[in-house]
């Protein structure tokens, strides 16, 4: 089959790789239909997340159809449509019957690579490096779904791909962000980065109740998009000093809640970014939190950051003392998609909401390279990605 494989920092390649084969009894096989290229697969494009190695297969946003499954296999059957969560969860282990899937005990075979860097290892996810299982991902004609029964939804035929293919990662990682908020009626809501997470934040922020939306980039079409379809207000980033800017907008108390939907690879203007750039690209830091800074800067006192936005390691220069002395919540952590995979499936039947507005690109598996060079350098106007294999 063809893949998209990982070869190092800036080089990815389609090649022909051996399909996938059941291995356990509980796995399926899926013929993929749709998949995307997610702004977390930029951190490993740009090489800032360890253990991949050369020929890891990219991907963890895709759908398609169960084509093959194993013995134990008992709620998908071949032929059905399914979307898949990009994290990959047992369904039996403490934290999977607590409904905090991304946590799963028994997901991530190399699980003492993240207990070393993390205390604790997380589940494993597809297409995520081998800190995170060394699953191949679903940037690819087929895929290898472990634990089948547990979170695959069925897809009904009447629905198109572009709907409910971001079911798989943004569009429940954009709808927990907010969630995470605990918005009640009359907040504003702050959200740093208009990209696909931040554009869907936007809209599920006003589906469960705030009242206004202020959305941060320095991209004008990510923010002309933010103001046309999410009907936010917008600071631009590069031209103003967001924190004293949000303070004027809100009457100096600042907003509600902030949600930071850049993560580890943030610009800012401050000597501090600069310093942290210059850091992380001669590897004395891994990340740089210019966006999670400026929200716990301008989150009102006893607010809540919650945080999408993907951190993989140490950051420098973090406002510990704002946060203790405004008694902020923090609120953060991989996306339990299966928790909201119905909810928001019949939000979309009910068509409340649709999240297709934000696909700009639409290309086939063979462009991945070039899409990726797109979407990183955020060139022709590219927003979220769509490959068919």
């Amino acid at each position: 089959m063809k893949a998209l494989c990982w070869y190092g920092t800036h080089d990815v390649r389609v090649e022909n790789v051996p399909d996938p084969q059941i291995l356990n009894p509980r796995d399926a096989i899926v013929k993929i239909s749709s998949t995307a290229i997610c702004g977390s697969d930029l951190h490993l494009y740009d090489g800032y997340i360890p253990t991949m190695r050369k020929g890891d297969i990219l991907g963890h946003e895709f759908m398609g159809e169960v084509v093959d499954i194993g013995s134990q296999v008992k709620h998908v059957r071949k032929g059905d449509r399914v979307v898949v969560p990009f994290a990959i969860a047992c369904g039996q282990c403490f934290y999977c019957r607590k409904g905090l899937w991304a946590l799963c005990d028994n997901s991530n075979p190399n699980a003492w690579m993240a207990e070393g860097l993390y205390g604790f290892s997380a589940a494993g996810l597809y297409g995520y490096s081998h800190l995170y299982g060394g699953y191949a991902g679903g940037q690819a004609e087929f895929a290898r779904v472990p634990f089948a029964d547990v979170g695959l939804l069925k897809i009904p035929d009447t629905i198109e791909d572009e709907k409910v293919l971001f079911l798989s990662d943004i569009l429940p990682t954009a709808y927990m962000a907010a969630e995470n908020c605990d918005i009640q009626p009359g907040d504003c809501i702050a959200i740093w980065g208009c990209g696909p997470v931040g554009q869907l934040a936007i809209k599920c922020a006003y589906l469960l109740g705030a009242e206004r939306v202020i959305a941060i980039d320095n991209v004008p079409e990510r923010l002309r998009l933010a103001e046309s379809a999410g009907q936010a207000e917008t600071i631009n980033g590069s031209e103003a000093d967001v924190v004293e800017e949000l303070k004027q907008r809100t009457g100096g108390r600042g907003p509600d809640a902030c949600i930071d939907a850049v993560g580890l690879e943030a610009h800012g203007r401050t000597v501090y970014d600069t310093l942290e750039k210059a850091k992380q690209a001669v590897h004395l830091a891994t990340d740089r939190p210019a966006a999670l800074r400026e929200a716990i800067q301008a989150c009102r006192k006893g607010g809540t950051v919650s945080i999408p936005g993907v951190y993989g390691g140490y950051l420098d220069k973090f406002p510990m003392g704002a946060a203790f002395a405004k008694g902020l919540t923090l609120r953060m952590g991989q996306t339990h998609v299966q928790r909201y995979l119905h909810p928001l499936l019949e939000r979309i039947m009910r068509a409340e909401i649709d999240s297709s507005f934000i696909i700009s690109h639409r290309l086939r598996l063979d462009d991945a390279p070039e899409a990726y060079r797109t979407f990183k350098h955020k060139e022709d106007g590219c927003i979220k990605v769509v490959l068919t294999p």
